[in-house]
C-alpha cells in the first residue's frame, strides 16, 4: 500500500503556504488552499498575481488588453510538503490602489486540480511511477475480506459466544500490455474505544487498485487509469461509483535514514473533481444488485479482458454508463442515448455486414443515379448506402449475449426493434414521438440499455449461467423484464 491514509475526495480540508507562479519561483504569495469535499478548489492569496493582459507598445510603454491571464500551474508549500496546482483561474481580485488606507491586495484563484506532496510541471509531466485507486463497492467487487467470523452454538442454539479473526489476503496481480494492476486489501490492527455506558471495538479492511506502469507516467494517465476502474465498477455494480481516493508515486526521489536504510517512496494525494465523488462511509450496495464480481469473473481475467472491452466500444460505454452517473430528466434524451450507445456499439464490435452484396450494390445505384438529373446526383449519392438500418443492428445486437437471457429480457426481439427503431426515426426527423407513450418510450429505453449492458458483459465473458441469474434474478432487470412483456409485445392478432 502507499499509504495508510491519502487524502479522501469527501473530506474537506485547508493548506496554508506559500505560492508561485511555475516560471517566476522568486515572487511568492502567502495564502490558503481550501478543498470543499465535493471536488472544487480554490485558492486565496493574500497578494496577488498579476493577471491583467498588457501589451507592451514601448519602453516603459504599455497598454492593457481585455481580458484575464489565467495560469497552468501554480506551485507552492503547505503543511510541509510541496503543492502543485492546476488550471487556474482568477475569480474575484481586490486591489488598493487609491484607496484612503493601503492594505494588502487579496485574489481568489479557481483551481482545477491539486497534487499534494509534488512540484510537476504540468498534466502531461511523466513524473509518477504508480497509481493507487479507491472507488465505491470496490470491496464488494473484489469479493475477498481479511474477515472471517463465526458464531458459538450450544446444543443447536446461540450460545453468545462467536469470534471475529484476520487473515491477510494475499494480492492479486495481472499485467495488461506491461502495464501492471495489483488488487490490494489493507487493514487496521484492532482498536477498543471505552466510552461512559459501553466499550467499542473495530477494526477496517479496505480494497483498492494499484497501477505500476513500465514506465513513468502522468497525471493525464493517471487520471484515466482511475476513470478505468471507476467505469468497471459502475459497469459491474449497474450504478454509479465514486472515486475515493487516487494517490500516486513520485519517481525518482530516494531518502534514507541516518543509518542507511532507504525511507519508502514519497506518495502524492491528487484532489480533483471526478465524474462521482465516492462517499466511503456510506453503505454499501445490495449484493443482489451486483452484476459480477470477482468469484465470478477472476481479477486476473477480467482486467485484460475490461481494458481490451473498453478500448474498443467506449464510446458505447461511455453513453450508458452516463445513464448511471448523471441520468437526464426527460426520456426523450435517454432514448436518443440509448440508441446511439447501441448503434456505436454495434460499430465497435465490427459485425457489420453489408444488406446487399457489394458488387450488386454498385450496379443498383450506379443504375438508380443514371436516373436522377446530374444537378442532384451529388445528393441522392451520398443518401444511398450500404448499410445496416437501426432495426438491424438491433436485431444482431440481440443475436449475440446467451438467447436465453434475451428471450426473459424481450418476448418479442423483433417487436421491440421495430418500435425502438420507429421511436427514435420520429423523435430525429419529427421532433416528436406521437405514436408511443411514455411508458413505452420508458420500456424501450431500459430494454435497450440492458440488451447493450448484456452484450458487453458477453465480451467480458460473463458465463451464460450468469447472464440468465442477473436477468431473472436482478431487482432493477427483473423489473424491466415485466414493463418489457406489458408493452414491446405486439397486440393479439398484430403480425
Amino acid at each position: 500500500m502507499m499509504s495508510n491514509d491519502p487524502l479522501k475526495l469527501d473530506e474537506s480540508g485547508e493548506w496554508a503556504g506559500l505560492w508561485w507562479l511555475r516560471d517566476e519561483p522568486d515572487e511568492q504569495v502567502p495564502g490558503v488552499l481550501r478543498y470543499d469535499g465535493k471536488g472544487g478548489l480554490l485558492l486565496s492569496l493574500i497578494g496577488a498575481f498579476e493577471e491583467r493582459i498588457f501589451r507592451h507598445l514601448a519602453p516603459g510603454v504599455k497598454d492593457e488588453l481585455e481580458g484575464l491571464r489565467t495560469w497552468d500551474v501554480i506551485h507552492g508549500v503547505a503543511q510541509q510538503c510541496e503543492v502543485t496546482l492546476l488550471g487556474c483561474v482568477p475569480t474575484r481580485s481586490r486591489r488598493s490602489i487609491g484607496a484612503r488606507v493601503e492594505s494588502p491586495d487579496t485574489q481568489i484563484v479557481s483551481v482545477t486540480t491539486a497534487i499534494i506532496g509534488a512540484h510537476i510541471s504540468g498534466r502531461e509531466d511523466a513524473a509518477f511511477a504508480a497509481a493507487e485507486i479507491s472507488v465505491e463497492d470496490l470491496t464488494l467487487w473484489a469479493a475477498s475480506s481479511v474477515f472471517s467470523e463465526s458464531l458459538g452454538f450450544c446444543d443447536g442454539e446461540l450460545d453468545g459466544t462467536g469470534t471475529i479473526s484476520v487473515k491477510p489476503v494475499e494480492m492479486e496481480t495481472v499485467t495488461v500490455d506491461g502495464t501492471e494492476y495489483c488488487l490490494e486489501h489493507a487493514h487496521t490492527l484492532p482498536f477498543f474505544e471505552r466510552r461512559k455506558g459501553k466499550i467499542v471495538g473495530w477494526m477496517r479492511d479496505a480494497v483498492s487498485i494499484r497501477v505500476c506502469r513500465a514506465e513513468t507516467f502522468s497525471l493525464k494517465t493517471a487520471l484515466e487509469d482511475a476513470s478505468l476502474i471507476q467505469d468497471l465498477i459502475a459497469l459491474a455494480t449497474h450504478r454509479s461509483a465514486g472515486v475515493i481516493w487516487l494517490q500516486l508515486e513520485v519517481a525518482g526521489i530516494k531518502a534514507f535514514l541516518p543509518d542507511g536504510r532507504m525511507l519508502p517512496p514519497r506518495r502524492a494525494n491528487v484532489l480533483y473533481c471526478p465524474v462521482v465523488v465516492g462517499n466511503r462511509d456510506e453503505k454499501s450496495v445490495d449484493p443482489d444488485s451486483v452484476l459480477f464480481t470477482c468469484q465470478m469473473l477472476p481479477f486476473e481475467e477480467v482486467m485484460p479482458r475490461w481494458c481490451g472491452v473498453r478500448g474498443r466500444l467506449q464510446a458505447a460505454i461511455n453513453m450508458i454508463l452516463g445513464l448511471r452517473y448523471a441520468p437526464a430528466r426527460f426520456v426523450e434524451n435517454n432514448l436518443l442515448m440509448v440508441v446511439g450507445a447501441a448503434e456505436a456499439l454495434h460499430r465497435g464490435l465490427d459485425i457489420e455486414e453489408k444488406p446487399i452484396p457489394e458488387a450488386e450494390f454498385k450496379k443498383i445505384r450506379n443504375a438508380m443515379l443514371g436516373q436522377v438529373p446530374e444537378e442532384h446526383r451529388g445528393r441522392f449519392k451520398q443518401a444511398i448506402r450500404n448499410s445496416p438500418t437501426l432495426r438491424d443492428r438491433l436485431l444482431a445486437l440481440a443475436g449475440r449475449p446467451d438467447q436465453e437471457a434475451i428471450r426473459e429480457l424481450v418476448p418479442d426481439v423483433e417487436h421491440w426493434a421495430k418500435r425502438t427503431t420507429r421511436a427514435r426515426n420520429d423523435l430525429a426527423h419529427e421532433g416528436k414521438t406521437p405514436n408511443h407513450s411514455i411508458d413505452e418510450l420508458i420500456a424501450i429505453v431500459r430494454v435497450t440499455s440492458t440488451v447493450v449492458v448484456l452484450n458487453v458483459l458477453h465480451e467480458l465473458g460473463l458465463p451464460v449461467e450468469r447472464q440468465r441469474q442477473i436477468v431473472r434474478d436482478h431487482p432493477q432487470l427483473r423489473m424491466i423484464c415485466k414493463k418489457a412483456r406489458e408493452w414491446l409485445v405486439p397486440p393479439e392478432g398484430d403480425s
